[in-house]
Parts: structure tokens; sequence; C-alpha cells
């Protein structure tokens, strides 16, 4: 399984830090494919790529149709949580997960020494995106990226990746028929995007490569340094599994909502086998994934990690459980969360919240951000625990 939506949480970073100049924002997509492909080839040199580097990347790239067809058609995830996660975070997966850190202790102690980053955390990604390097993606990397970045829809940040993936091929890292991955343009056991392999690639098995595809120490500490730089806390946690008290004020349970850990302490939320929260002022904000009846946790200042490395809450809090799984936390209370809304019902509540003024992006069947705190406010206008989960009962009043 790949992260097939990373690259558009990178769109809004991209764009945000400047990073490319206007010309390059505005390069030229559509029209002719080989004159497209001429312009590119002249981007890559002016870079100080190698003619002969560009040559071999460039000699088999086409237009791939059915990138186009994934890119049009993706979405992040609409499973219920527990669902998914009952999928992803499996006992097989976590048994390898544990081996894998066993086996990778050395690498995975140099990796924390130098990052900061714990070896579950790594693991919980490279286990739900590959698993473990078993599956790293079909697609032609070099094509998939000029596609996209042919394609009229985003080319201001698939064309930094294929001048970033010529580069992989002139440095001698990877050859273009070995350059298999999503059909996003990720490579490797946790599917890194070109511009992160070349700026965060590291050869930690001293074999003379940085190989993210086959040698599993490049990509633990490569990984590391990846998750590093988008600000990781050192010794701080990401998640933990909470057990919510009776009367609590739901309109506080959300992820915008940060507050100390000892006001949600305070409140009577515990660890989810009852002890106390520690009582100090560490930022956190509860998550209830399928509303007030369902699994409950705290996410930590380290859980926005997550969320960079995936935007879907889906994903995101489905990895950051499997990494508290792979340190030794325990399995969350499914609790009984009342049933959710199928994609035609959240489409219609959807609707139903645009016609009443609510911003909640395209109408799709998909739980993001903003339906679950339009749906957080209508159930608090009508009497209704403002947990943010969308039921047939709020449907109905709705009308």
């Amino acid at each position: 399984m790949t992260s097939s939506f990373r690259h558009v949480l990178l769109a809004s970073t991209l764009l945000l830090a400047g990073v490319g100049s206007a010309a390059a924002q505005s390069a030229q997509c559509g029209g002719d494919w080989n004159g497209f492909l001429q312009g590119v080839r002249a981007e890559a040199e002016a870079k100080g790529l190698s003619k002969s580097g560009v040559d071999r990347a460039l000699a088999n790239v086409r237009q791939d149709e059915k990138v186009l067809a994934r890119d049009r058609g993706q979405g992040v995830f609409q499973q219920e949580w527990l669902r998914f996660q009952g999928r992803m975070v499996n006992k097989d997966r976590l048994a390898r997960g544990k081996a894998n850190i066993q086996k990778y202790a050395s690498t995975f102690r140099d990796v924390e020494a130098k990052t900061g980053v714990p070896a579950a955390v790594i693991t919980s990604f490279w286990g739900l995106e590959t698993d473990y390097g078993a599956v790293l993606g079909d697609f032609d990397t070099l094509s998939a990226l000029a596609t996209l970045a042919h394609d009229c829809r985003r080319p201001e940040i698939f064309r930094p990746h294929l001048i970033s993936a010529i580069e992989l091929v002139d440095r001698g890292y990877l050859r273009p028929d070995q350059m298999k991955g999503a059909w996003a343009g990720e490579l490797g056991q946790t599917q890194i995007l070109p511009e992160d392999y070349i700026a965060f690639g590291t050869d930690e098995d001293g074999n003379g490569q940085i190989n993210l595809l086959t040698d599993v120490p490049d990509v633990l500490m490569t990984t590391g340094k990846f998750i590093q730089s988008m600000g990781w806390r050192k010794g701080e946690p990401w998640l933990e599994a909470i057990r919510m008290p009776a009367n609590f004020p739901y309109d506080r349970a959300a992820l915008v909502n940060k507050e100390p850990r000892s006001e949600f302490a305070k409140l009577g939320v515990t660890k989810s086998d009852g002890t106390p929260l520690e009582r100090d002022g560490m930022m956190a904000s509860i998550i209830l994934p399928q509303g007030k009846g369902g699994p409950a946790f705290l996410a930590f200042p380290n859980f926005d990690i997550y969320l960079k490395w995936n935007n879907s809450l889906t994903y995101s809090l489905t990895a950051g459980y499997f990494g508290t799984r792979l340190a030794g936390g325990p399995e969350v209370d499914a609790g009984k969360p009342q049933p959710g809304l199928d994609g035609e019902g959240m489409k219609r509540l959807q609707q139903r919240l645009v016609s009443l003024g609510y911003d909640v992006g395209k109408v799709d069947g998909i739980l993001g951000a903003n339906t679950r705190a339009a749906v957080a406010t209508e159930q608090q206008k009508h009497g209704m625990a403002p947990d943010g989960w969308p039921t047939a009962e709020l449907l109905a009043k709705l009308g």
C-alpha cells in the first residue's frame, strides 16, 4: 500500500515555502509531448545534470494513461477507522514489524541517536507503505512523473520531482529500469519522493550506493532523516489510547483543539487502563475517529508528523496507532460507536451542509476535517454531542 495522497500535502507545503520560482511554477505543461520532454531535458541540463544521464533517464519515458486515471480517481480512505485499522494493523504485520525491529536493532539505535525518531515510528510507515519492502509498486517512476508534470493540473508539484528523478539516474543511485514504484512517483520501501530521496538519501550500510529499494539500513536512516526534517520532537509521544468519562464536553474533542494534558485529566480523561493521565503541560488533542461511543486517543505534537506524511486522518491515525502497538502499547478499546453513513449518505449530508452555508470542500462522500467541523456545529445546534461523527440521526434532523 502506497501513500497516494502525500503529494497533495506536498503541493501546499512547496507553494507556501516558495520552493521554485514563478517561472518554474508556470512551467510548460500540456501540448506536444516531445516538445515538453525537450523542455525538461533543457531544465535538467541547466541544473548541471549530464547530457548522458538525462539521455538515459528519458530514453524510454512515455505518457501513462493509468497514472492519469489514478490521479483523477483518487480519494482518501473512506472506510470506517476500526475496519481499516483492523485490516492494516493485523497480528501478522505486528509480529513481522517487531521481528524487524529486533533484526535491525543496531541500525535503529543509530537512526534514533542521529534523528531522534524511534524504531516503532519508522517501522509503522515501513509496514503500511510496502509491507516491509514486499510491495514496492510497479509504475515506471520516470514515466509517471513525466505524465503528471505534463498534465496541467499540478505541474508545479511534479516537475521538480521529475528533475530529481533524472538526477537519481545521473548520480548513479538507480538505473531507469529499477525505478518502479507508486503511481505518483514515490520510490522505495517507505515510498520516498525523488526530491526527498536526493535530500535525505543516506548510504547507511556503507556499500557505496544509496538504494532505498533493496538496502534496508539505507531505508531506515533515510526515513528517519525525512521524519526529523518534518519537525519530529525527540523523546516525546505521538499518540495514546485513552478512556473518556461520562458527560465529557465533546466540543473540546477535536484535532484542532489543543490543550495541556492536565486539562483533560481534570475532566476525567484517563489512560486506556483507567490510570490517571500525567498532569503536565504537554499539549494534546482528543481524536474520536468514530464519535463518542468509539475508540479514543490523545494526539500529541508529534502526531502532526503523521498528518504531514499523509493528510488522511484514517491513514495517519492507523499509522500512529500501529506505531504505539509496535512500541508495546495496548490494543485500543473499540467501544460501541454509532453506525456511520455510507458513501451516498455522506454525500447527501455534505450537500445539505453546503446548502446551509458550510464549506466542506468537494462533495465526495469523504469525511474530511471541514465536514467533521460542520457536523460538530450542527450537532450542537440540534442538542446532540458535538463529536463530529455523522450519523443517520443527524442527517434526518437536517432534512
